[in-house]
């Protein structure tokens, strides 16, 4: 599903006005009625309170609309105009003398004005600002903000919490709507994915309000969400005549003394994922521990006990995953450099190897083309440098991916894959995955899809999205706190199993 931004949103709301020959007000209209159904479906009559704070651009004029129909149905509403500007858009104007017409006077609120009382109980639906806010909020409606936010009311903005910005971060997290749910039209946004944005809202939905459906299909677009519907086309199923051989062969180079285990979760991701050998690369200290606990791992070993010196193996992999529980130690530093001034074969790096890349940058102009770095916040820093906001960690991403010709694993709460001007936004994946060896296992995920013969950007956006929905999978068993790195990996074929859920369940129904 593709994420558009301020300019691709109007220019889809021009295409449609033209193309289906409506005016700006009959869209509003369509929008403000898919509101009103939702909030109507669930309230069905109650007489619980509702505020709707309207600004006096075109988000306010859908929730004049809403409170027209919600008045016309019986509901008790309270309309506040928050009167920030003398400016009023063409539809404010006019659904605010129908709203008029139906006998509802709103209170307009101005910087000396008294904000009503919101009692706990109410609802509160947040109409102020929507995604054409481009400058500072004034002081007073910031105040504004507050007491809704203080209220502890239900909160239901449209198509985006009051005071944010579709493009830069707000100054304080007292200066936007913090939304209980969010109704937004007919396109996610890419602020609901950003840690510095997400954090105002809690939920959210798309109503559809019947935007050209050729123009959303075609338009290009920056960032794109992935879901199940995204990531199906990837799939690559086995077919008879296959045979190990087939599926690939792995290499895991990492390991330390102490930090074996991160090498083991990684081979079994890429086992689990599909692969059809994996070889693992470590000190002497890990040979038993991996043979021990993983049977079907081969494993060959460095000259050294400890610490991995020498990076020398007599096959040729398919793809190799390196740097998991490595370590940055001068022999680690110079046995990684010597391997990449020598190697062509597809690479998938994370952890110590980012950390080393970091501190020699030099060796970026050593990567294979398309390399899979997957680095967490903090590696990505080390990488880039500091950034302002999300915002700018985007642009220094996409500036750094062109440069080195990789792809980038922005690891998080919402996984962001960029490659070049393109990212992916990731749906999948939940809080309990906040724990160690988690990201060891994303990197034997995507390194066994790569070995599988998928191309390097699908096994990045698919390896992400199976990765989190095998996390999503096992929370149903251990919840947040206990989710554990190895239950991801014994979750992965349910992952799989899931892709085709939908598909067996209305087989099932045609054939009952």
């Amino acid at each position: 599903m593709k994420i558009f931004n301020t300019k691709e949103i109007y220019e889809a709301d021009k295409f449609t006005l033209e193309r289906q020959q409506i005016s700006a007000e009959d869209l509003m209209e369509k929008a403000a009625v898919q509101i009103f159904n939702w909030m109507h479906t669930r309230l069905n009559g109650d007489q619980t309170q509702i505020y709707i704070f309207c600004g006096v651009g075109n988000n306010g004029g859908d929730g004049l609309v809403l409170a027209r129909h919600l008045v016309q149905h019986g509901y008790r509403v309270t309309v506040c105009v928050v009167n920030f500007n003398e400016h009023r858009s063409k539809e404010f104007l006019i659904n605010l003398d129908r709203l008029k017409e139906a006998k509802v006077w709103p209170k307009f609120l101005g910087e000396s004005s008294i904000i009503p009382q919101l009692e706990k109980e109410a609802i509160i639906v947040d109409a102020i600002f929507g995604i054409g806010l481009k400058r500072a909020v004034a002081p007073w409606v910031l105040e504004v903000f507050r007491e809704i936010n203080k209220s502890n009311a239900f909160v239901l903005s449209i198509d985006i919490p009051s005071g944010l910005f579709m493009d830069h971060k707000v100054p304080n997290n007292d200066e936007a709507v913090k939304s209980s749910y969010l109704l937004s039209f007919q396109v996610p946004k890419l602020i609901f994915f950003l840690p510095d944005t997400g954090l105002f809202l809690d939920q959210w939905e798309l109503l559809d309000i019947g935007l050209d459906t050729d123009f959303l299909m075609h338009a290009p677009s920056d960032y794109e969400l992935i879901g199940k519907a995204e990531v199906l086309p990837f799939y690559r199923p086995r077919t008879k005549y296959t045979h190990k051989g087939t599926y690939g062969h792995v290499l895991i180079i990492g390991g330390s003394y102490g930090k074996i285990g991160a090498v083991l979760m990684a081979a079994k991701g890429s086992l689990y994922a599909g692969s059809g050998l994996v070889t693992a690369f470590v000190p002497k200290c890990g040979l038993v521990p991996l043979q021990s606990a993983f049977p079907e791992l081969m494993v060959l070993t460095d000259i050294n006990e400890t610490e991995i010196t020498n990076i020398d193996f007599n096959f040729t992999p398919t793809v190799i995953g390196i740097g998991v529980g490595m370590g940055t130690g001068t022999n680690a530093v110079k046995a990684f450099s010597l391997f990449l001034k020598n190697n062509k074969t597809p690479l998938v790096i994370d952890a110590d190897g980012l950390n080393i890349l970091a501190k020699n940058p030099d060796l970026f102009s050593d990567l294979p083309p398309q390399t899979v770095l997957t680095p967490h916040p903090k590696e990505l820093e080390r990488m880039l440098g500091k950034w302002k906001n999300d915002f700018d960690k985007l642009i220094k991403t996409k500036e750094f991916s062109k440069k080195h010709d990789c792809i980038v694993v922005i690891k998080g709460a919402h996984t962001i894959t960029v490659y070049g001007d393109k990212g992916y936004v990731n749906s999948t994946g939940n809080p309990g995955m906040a724990t160690g060896g988690s990201g060891d296992v994303l990197t034997g995920v995507i390194t066994g899809l790569l070995a599988q013969g998928y191309a390097t950007l699908e096994a990045a956006v698919f390896g992400v999205y199976l990765h989190g929905r095998a996390a999503d999978i096992a929370i149903r068993e251990c919840g947040f706190q206990a989710l554990v790195a190895t239950d991801i990996i014994a979750h992965l074929g349910k992952a799989y199993l899931d892709l085709f859920v939908d598909q067996v369940n209305s087989l099932q129904d045609e054939q009952a």
